[in-house]
C-alpha cells in the first residue's frame, strides 16, 4: 500500500518562499506520474502542477505559472514543489497525488494521495 506524506507547510509573508516535500513510504513512486493539488477553506480541490514519471513532462496550473517549480527525486521516493512570491491567495491546504494524468489533473480511484500540509500566506 503506498503512503504519500507531505511536509513542509508553515506560514509565511506574502512575496515569501516555502518547499513543500512528499515522500512515499510502502512504494516506489518511480513508475508514477505526479501531481500536487490545494484546497482552500471553502473551495474545491483543484490542481496545482504535475509531472510526468520521467520527469520529461511538468505542467502548471495558470495561477502559480512562473512562481511555483515541481521537480522529483526518484532515488528519494520524493516529489517536491517549490514555492515562490507567495501570495495571500496560495493559502490552502496542500496534497500530493500518485497515478496523476498530467496535465488534465485527474486521479483514478485506486489513484495514492497524502493528508495534506497547510500552507498560509499572510502578513
Amino acid at each position: 500500500q503506498l503512503e504519500l506524506v507531505e511536509s513542509g507547510g508553515d506560514l509565511v509573508q506574502p512575496g515569501g518562499s516555502l518547499r513543500l516535500s512528499c515522500v512515499a513510504n510502502g512504494g516506489t513512486l518511480e513508475r508514477f506520474s505526479l501531481g500536487w493539488f490545494r484546497q482552500a477553506p471553502g473551495k474545491e480541490r483543484e490542481g496545482v502542477s504535475c509531472i510526468s514519471s520521467s520527469g520529461a513532462l511538468r505542467h502548471y496550473a495558470d495561477s502559480v505559472k512562473g512562481r511555483f517549480t515541481i521537480s522529483r527525486d526518484n532515488s528519494k521516493n520524493t516529489v517536491y514543489l517549490q514555492m515562490d512570491s507567495l501570495k495571500d491567495e496560495d493559502t490552502a491546504v496542500y496534497f500530493c497525488a500518485a497515478r496523476v494524468s498530467c496535465p488534465q489533473f485527474s486521479v483514478p480511484y485506486f489513484g495514492s494521495w497524502g493528508r495534506g500540509t497547510q500552507v498560509t500566506v499572510s502578513s
